[in-house]
């Protein structure tokens, strides 16, 4: 795991296995890291039906459910991530 620093983004994305939007969320989530993000970032993807204590713990209340968790402050987004300014805005990444 890397350290922390400003300008660092540690993301948890909580899926449903493999069904379509799921997919597509992962898809659209990496495509942005890797342009905006090109190595600030640690995504670990979580599988909800594979570990339900940890969609419990982190009071998912919906799938596909991306936590920011640094930089603070800790923002959640629900969706597929297909509208990039939305996601851009919701993570506090200026384009």
């Amino acid at each position: 795991m890397k350290e922390n620093t400003e300008g660092y983004f540690v993301l948890r994305l909580f899926i449903a296995g493999s069904s379509p939007v799921s997919v597509r969320a992962i898809k659209n989530l990496r495509k942005i890291c890797d342009e905006f993000l090109e190595n600030r970032y640690e995504l670990e993807i979580i599988d909800a039906h594979q570990q339900p204590l940890l969609v419990r713990d982190e009071n998912v209340t919906a799938i596909p459910m991306l936590i920011k968790k640094k930089p603070a402050p800790m923002k959640r987004l629900i969706g597929d991530f297909s509208e990039r300014e939305k996601v851009l805005k919701g993570l506090g990444i200026t384009a």
